[in-house]
C-alpha cells in the first residue's frame, strides 16, 4: 500500500497524508464530531436560532449545569457537538478573539470573522507533529455589523461554510431531512423556533437510547428540560438564551407538529 508502508503507519502522526490522500486522525475527530450530542441552527430573514440538546446518560449527573449554548459576543451565539473538553477551549478562544477585536478597531466582529479565526486554529493542530485534531465542530450564529444575519459552521479539519440550516452530532441525518423538507429562506423568528424544535426532537427521537426515550409523548413531557435554545434578532443585535419557561410554552404551542415527526 504506497511504498510498502504498512496501513497502520498512517495512524501514527497527525501529519502523514495516506495514499487515497486522508489524515486519518483527522477523519477521526469527525467521527468524535459524530458521536457527540446533536446541535442545530437555521436562520431566516431577520433572526438566527441555535439549539442543542442534553441527554441524561446517568440518574446522578446534573444536566441543569452542563451548556451546549454559549455567548460568544453580544451579537453572537454557539453551540457544539463533540468532545466537551475540546468545545469549551475552542469557545473560550472564541470570546477572547471577540474582546480583542473590540479593543483593537473599536468594533463588534462580524460571524465570519470569528468563525474564520477558530477555523484557522483548528487548522494549525492538523499539519503540527505533537499536537492532535479537535474533536468538535462548532455552529456560530449572529448578526454581523452590516446586519446581515449569519450562519457558519466550522469542521475538525479546518474549514468553515455559511448555512441557511445546519445541525451536527449524531442526529445530524435525520435533523437535516427536517430542514431540507421544511427550511425557507424568509422564515420568521417564530417559525424559526418550530422548525429547529422539530428538527431536534426528530434527532432525539430517532436517536433514542432507549426504549423509554423513544415515546414521543412521555419525552414532549420533559422535553423543554433537554433542550438549550440561543438566538439573536437583527433589530436587537443582542444575542440571548431562552429561559426553561419560554421553551416550555413553545414546545406547549408546537406539540401537535412535534408529536408527528
Amino acid at each position: 500500500m504506497g511504498l510498502g508502508v504498512p496501513p497502520a503507519a498512517y495512524d501514527r502522526a497527525t501529519t502523514i497524508f495516506s495514499p487515497e490522500g486522508d489524515l486519518y486522525q483527522v477523519r477521526y475527530a469527525f467521527k468524535a464530531v459524530e458521536k457527540g450530542w446533536t446541535s442545530l441552527g437555521a436562520r431566516g430573514a431577520d433572526s438566527v436560532v441555535i439549539a442543542a440538546e442534553k441527554r441524561l446518560i446517568s440518574t446522578l449527573l446534573d444536566i441543569e449545569d452542563i451548556e451546549k449554548i454559549y455567548k460568544v459576543d453580544d451579537h453572537i451565539g454557539v453551540a457544539f457537538a463533540g468532545m466537551g473538553s475540546d468545545g469549551r477551549v475552542l469557545i473560550s478562544q472564541a470570546q477572547i478573539i471577540a474582546v480583542r477585536h473590540r479593543l483593537l478597531y473599536g468594533e463588534i466582529p462580524s460571524v465570519d470573522y470569528i468563525a474564520r479565526m477558530i477555523a484557522d486554529i483548528k487548522q494549525a493542530y492538523t499539519q503540527h507533529a505533537g499536537v492532535r485534531p479537535f474533536g468538535v465542530s462548532l455552529i456560530f450564529g449572529g448578526v454581523n455589523p452590516d446586519g446581515r444575519v449569519r450562519l457558519l459552521k466550522t469542521d475538525p479539519g479546518g474549514q468553515y461554510f455559511s448555512y441557511y440550516a445546519v445541525a451536527i452530532g449524531m442526529g445530524e441525518s435525520h435533523a437535516l431531512e427536517v430542514f431540507r423538507e421544511e427550511y425557507k429562506k424568509n422564515m420568521t423568528f417564530e417559525e424559526l423556533v418550530r422548525l429547529v424544535l422539530k428538527a431536534l426532537f426528530k434527532a432525539r427521537i430517532e436517536t433514542a437510547m432507549s426504549e423509554e426515550e423513544s415515546k414521543k409523548e412521555e419525552l414532549l413531557k420533559n422535553f423543554h428540560e433537554l433542550v438549550e435554545l440561543g438566538y439573536v434578532k437583527k433589530d436587537e443585535m443582542m444575542f440571548k438564551k431562552m429561559s426553561k419557561k419560554e421553551l416550555k410554552e413553545y414546545v406547549e404551542k408546537f406539540y401537535d407538529d412535534l408529536l408527528k415527526v
